[in-house]
């Protein structure tokens, strides 16, 4: 899996593609460094890789997943936000032209299979 995206929209499949391998390293590649992960259904405001790592894991033994579906991406230079169905991501082009996450807001609480909430 690549380290980066070339686009916010590449960024959003990538973290799709994360979670169903279950694949943590991949899966924290994605984010800034100090990036900030908050998912709903009471699991802890994640900082940084790290914690992301666990809250990920947390939500792969509770075969909760991520399924990409950007709806707006309004992009001002190097920073995206990107709008989907079930995420509010902020988005920021690093050092050799990738893209990673800086916040993310995952609201994994809603019905998966495509349908509205």
């Amino acid at each position: 899996m690549p380290v980066g995206a070339r686009t916010p929209e590449e960024l959003e499949t990538l973290l799709e593609d994360a979670f169903v391998l279950h694949d943590p390293q991949a899966l924290t590649r994605l984010f800034q460094p100090g990036a900030t992960l908050v998912v709903s259904g009471g699991l802890p405001e994640a900082r940084g890789r790290r914690q992301i790592a666990r809250v990920a894991a947390q939500l792969w033994d509770a075969e909760r997943s991520y399924l990409a579906d950007p709806r707006w991406v309004l992009q001002a230079r190097d920073t995206a936000l990107v709008v989907s169905g079930r995420a509010i991501n902020v988005v920021r082009r690093v050092r050799g032209g990738s893209w990673r996450y800086a916040i993310s807001l995952l609201d994994l609480d809603a019905a998966t299979n495509g349908d509205e909430p």
